[in-house]
Parts: structure tokens; C-alpha cells; sequence
């Protein structure tokens, strides 16, 4: 019985399109050289816990940009909150479950450009910045511009420099104060002149002392894993209390307070040395 020459053309068109899922697979497989117990090894693969973390982030990062395109200015700015907390989180995993990666850190970077440089610019100068005309929008850009060089050299001096201090305001912190900002001018209608002005000041400052060498403290020395006096946890409840009463003023003050401390603390470091 002769073989019908169109089942040898499907079976030469199934190996052909299964070669070439394969090399696909093959081509797309992420490989980064690690060390494990002094040696050098490739690995294949992503860790997938602690970059689920940092998927998230920049989920609410970009969920912050929509909103604010749609005009939802207070679900933009916690949207931003909420990035921070799962960047804050996607690294710690990562060290805690020893799936650190240079994949990670790569991710985890572009992630923070956009939840922390793009999203808060884009959301300030939305809702007020655009009503300052050209300079609106040239201070959003330079915000987006320093977040993008703050991460890019702290990129580059990551394992060089002392690790108590950022050199710079981290970025986290500096998308925090514009969203808080933009969080509680919002919800009080404040959309005067002098708003618009105090704005622009907060963005630009902001955008500025992520470039500087003003060092700010990072919270890293802290030990998580020992024991704490009992009224420690009495003082993070009682915080998490006070911020629930009116959560917008609460964190524009907590994090307006850690922006400044950069600028007090070499004021006074300055001051000391001087004779």
C-alpha cells in the first residue's frame, strides 16, 4: 500500500514547527553565571517568588499611570505606595529564600523606573503640573531624568559604597513624597496658584536630591531576625494607627521628614567641622 504523500507533508510540517518551538524555548531561556560554594556554574531559569514580588510592583506602578490618565488621583498615589511595599518586599524575599539573580536585580530596576520615576512624575504633572504651561512640564521630566540616574548609578555602586547610607535620595522614597504630596493637595481641593507652585518645588527637589551626594540613612543595619524590646512592637502599632487616621497628611510627614533629614544632617555634619 502506497504512503499518502500528504501525511508525510503534515509529519515534515509537525517536526518543523516542534524544532522550532524548541529553538525558541532554547533561544529565550535566561542563563547567568552564579556562585555556588566558591565556583563559577550556569544556571538556567528565573527564580519565580521573588520576581513575582517585583511583577506586582510594576503592575501597580503602571496601574498608577492609568489612573492618573483617567483623572483618579488619590488610586494613583497609593497605587505608588503599593509598588514601594512589594519593592520593599522583593528583595528581602529573594535574600531570605537565597534566589538572588542578576536577572532579578536587572527586573527589578526597570520595574522602580517606572513605578518610581515615570508614575510619579506622570501623575503630578497631570493633575496640577500641565497648569503651569512649559515649566510643568520640564520639572516632571527632570524628575523622571534623576529617578532614571539615581538607579543607574546606584546600579553601578552597588557593593562599593557603605551600605547604612544611600548616596542620594533612594527613589522609593522620593516617588513617595510627590504621591503623598499629590495624595493630600488633592483630596483638600487645594489647586490654588501657590499649590501649583509648591508643587513644582516638591517635584523638582525631589528629582535633585536623587542625583546628590547628600547621604541618607538606609534602615539596613537594622536586625530583623533578633530579639526587640516588647514596646518596639507597641510603637509600629501604635504608627500604623496614627497613619490609618488620616493616611495621606501621616505619610506626606513621615516621608517630607526623611527627605529632609538629608539636607539637616549635612548642614550639621558641615557645621561641626567647621572651626
Amino acid at each position: 500500500m502506497s504512503q499518502d504523500p500528504r501525511n508525510s507533508e503534515n509529519e515534515t510540517h509537525e517536526a518543523s514547527d516542534d524544532d522550532l518551538a524548541a529553538t525558541f524555548v532554547r533561544e529565550s531561556e535566561v542563563v547567568e553565571e552564579a556562585l555556588e560554594d566558591g565556583k563559577k556554574v550556569r544556571r538556567k531559569g528565573i527564580y519565580l517568588l521573588p520576581n513575582l514580588f517585583t511583577t506586582s510592583a510594576l503592575f501597580s506602578g503602571f496601574f498608577a499611570v492609568v489612573a492618573a490618565i483617567n483623572g483618579d488621583f488619590t488610586a494613583a498615589s497609593i497605587a505608588i505606595f503599593i509598588a514601594m511595599v512589594l519593592d520593599g518586599l522583593d528583595g528581602r524575599v529573594a535574600r531570605l529564600t537565597n534566589t538572588q539573580s542578576a536577572f532579578g536585580a536587572e527586573y527589578d530596576s526597570l520595574s522602580d523606573m517606572l513605578s518610581f520615576g515615570v508614575a510619579p512624575g506622570l501623575v503630578a504633572f497631570t493633575w496640577i503640573l500641565q497648569d503651569v504651561g512649559k515649566t510643568g512640564w520640564v520639572v516632571a521630566f527632570l524628575y523622571v531624568a534623576c529617578a532614571a540616574l539615581r538607579l543607574a548609578r546606584f546600579n553601578v555602586q552597588l557593593g562599593s559604597v557603605d551600605k547604612k547610607w544611600f548616596i542620594g535620595l533612594p527613589s522609593p522614597s522620593a516617588a513617595a513624597v510627590v504621591a503623598a504630596s499629590v495624595w493630600t493637595f488633592h483630596s483638600f481641593d487645594a489647586d490654588a496658584f501657590g499649590f501649583k507652585l509648591l508643587m513644582l518645588f516638591v517635584v523638582g527637589a525631589a528629582g535633585i536630591l536623587m542625583v546628590s551626594n547628600i547621604r541618607y540613612y538606609s534602615f539596613k543595619d537594622v536586625d530583623l531576625k533578633g530579639p526587640v524590646p516588647f514596646v518596639m512592637l507597641l510603637a509600629i502599632v501604635l504608627g500604623f494607627v496614627v497613619i490609618s487616621i488620616e493616611p495621606s497628611v501621616m505619610l506626606l510627614l513621615l516621608f517630607g521628614t526623611y527627605v529632609a533629614s538629608g539636607p539637616v544632617l549635612a548642614v550639621l555634619r558641615k557645621l561641626r567641622k567647621t572651626p
